[in-house]
């Protein structure tokens, strides 16, 4: 197997420019895989086995990072600023955030021409991009069993100015040919998504692996999960892939600046409410609700934007709120500490 040049794993000028003389000898190399006491990289020497130094884990790392690394010794030494980073609230009731995958171009947002088609699903994927800073790319599978794949694709772009979508086969000879523009020439395309609506069928196509997948049930459009795990793969154009877990549901993390752009028309007449406190709900001078009398704004589209306006401030603030409880137990940590030093001192 040839060994990837550093221009062939996503190597560019603004990661040189992150680079000081300190570095001199240190190993550029991108995160593969990450688990709970080591992490996989590739460089442009071949594959490194790492660990973390001091108070850092395994955990501060996810697939796509670009580390500095010292080979011999098999350790990281830094992690270099990361271009975009894919983030969500971890599944369950907790507020810890989880980390999906970092340096990614365009995120490949799949889902398919049937009951798996959901609208606020959708425009809480955007938000995720947005947020990330990825350009998003709606991927429509099963386009064979749709009547009019178009109207899935009006429908997908409408939701938001940043969305491009394409009706496709998954299973059909040019599903790889389709996707090329997204994932060629060093590039990183990331593809999320519920289970079983045909992202590994894609992997497989653009990365020429044969790895299993599992059908949707036609009762309900769901599928099963086939990807357990994430990691860099490279695609058959000399791009790479990440590919992730199924998602049931998609908790969004920080994602205030990701919202305001995918509801970019909604935070616009925001501005020009009379109050600034404004709820859009009821409000007297609500330019927000006066376009939805209008005719010009769908009042279901608002209901949704102010959902997950709310749902973020909500996370906002119960962060807001934990950090404070971490900050005031350390003082307390320190100060029970010192006491205790300061007793033995005596003695």
């Amino acid at each position: 197997m040839t060994l990837p040049t550093l221009a062939d794993l996503g190597w560019t000028g603004r990661r040189i420019a992150q680079l000081n003389d300190e570095d001199a000898g240190a190993v550029p190399a991108r995160v593969n895989k990450v688990s709970r006491t080591r992490i996989t990289a590739f460089s442009a020497q071949g594959p490194l086995r790492l660990v973390t130094q001091g108070e850092e884990s395994t955990g501060d790392y996810v697939t796509g990072d670009w580390v500095l690394a010292d080979a011999e010794q098999g350790i990281v030494l830094r992690r270099l600023e990361r271009d975009t980073l894919l983030t969500r609230r971890a599944a369950g009731s907790g507020l810890e955030t989880q980390l999906i995958a970092a340096n990614v171009d365009t995120l490949g947002i799949v889902t398919s021409c049937n009951a798996d088609f959901n609208i606020a699903r959708l425009e809480r994927y955007l938000a995720m991009a947005a947020s990330a800073g990825c350009l998003p790319l709606i991927i429509l599978t099963k386009s064979d069993m749709a009547d009019d794949p178009r109207e899935f694709e009006r429908r997908a772009e409408a939701l938001s100015p940043l969305a491009s979508a394409i009706a496709m086969n998954a299973k059909a000879d040019n599903a790889a040919e389709v996707l090329k523009p997204w994932a060629q020439d060093g590039q990183t395309f990331a593809l999320v998504g519920s289970s079983g609506v045909g992202k590994t069928t894609l992997a497989n196509a653009l990365t020429g692996a044969d790895d299993a997948t599992a059908d949707i049930r036609e009762d309900d459009a769901k599928g099963r999960h086939t990807t357990t795990s994430r990691g860099l793969a490279p695609t058959i154009f000399g791009g790479w892939l990440i590919d992730t877990p199924g998602m049931r549901a998609l908790r969004l993390n920080d994602a205030a600046d990701g919202i305001g752009a995918v509801f970019a028309d909604i935070e616009e007449l925001t501005d020009q409410c009379k109050f600034r406190d404004c709820s859009h709900v009821a409000e007297p001078g609500c330019a927000v609700q006066a376009a939805v009398a209008e005719g010009k704004l769908d009042a279901d589209r608002v209901k949704r934007f102010l959902k997950l306006v709310r749902e973020d401030e909500i996370n906002q603030e119960a962060a807001h709120e934990r950090r404070a409880r971490e900050k005031d137990f350390k003082k307390m940590t320190k100060t029970v500490i010192a006491a205790s030093k300061h007793k033995r001192g005596k003695k």
